[in-house]
């Protein structure tokens, strides 16, 4: 087992689909409110629950793989709101969105190594319908969040909820593309 090389790759797939959209659309992405992002993170884990509980069935024939990867990007894209202020440009040079995208993924990627050395890897053995249940939680704790101003009292916050939720897109990707 190599989790980091795992890891990267599957974190290099997401990042290609990223690079690839802001080709076609520019940052468009930018005109989003933060709730919005936590919105778009919320359809896509809702959609794989949805395909789980219904044991595998859907009628539109994007992969869950792909849902895991938007929710990649789209941890990606609220945390780099996060750092950009209103008054911002709208549109970001693809060279500058993609090293925006790294420095975020770097910060993910130390974080991830923090923790699963704490952990043991726990993660691996993880199912799929937790991985989603996780994420939906830590966006209704984002929710919640942002319904407090932004304020917690002694929780983590919007950003430390965000690490989380690629995270487990990231390790349940790898269970999927790299199985035991």
């Amino acid at each position: 087992m190599d989790t980091l090389k795992e890891y990267r790759a599957v974190r290099g797939q997401c990042r290609d689909i990223f690079t690839a959209k802001v080709k076609d659309y520019g940052t468009s992405w930018r005109i989003l409110r933060p709730v919005s992002v936590v919105d778009q993170l919320y359809i896509k884990a809702w959609r794989i629950r949805s395909i789980q509980e219904a044991g595998g069935v859907q009628k539109i024939e994007d992969s869950v793989e792909g849902e895991f990867m938007a929710i990649v990007n789209y941890g990606y894209i609220a945390l780099i709101q996060l750092q950009l202020a209103e008054n911002d440009p709208q549109e970001l040079p693809l060279n500058d969105a993609e090293k925006r995208y790294d420095e975020v993924a770097q910060t993910i990627e130390d974080l991830m190594l923090r923790k699963n050395h704490d952990y043991g890897e726990a993660w691996r053995h993880m199912t799929q319908e937790s991985f989603v249940d996780l994420i939906l939680t830590k966006l209704l704790r984002i929710r919640q969040i942002m319904g407090n101003d932004g304020k917690t009292l002694i929780s983590e916050g919007i950003e430390a909820n965000i690490y989380d939720i690629v995270n487990y897109a990231l390790f349940a990707l790898i269970q999927r593309q790299c199985p035991r």
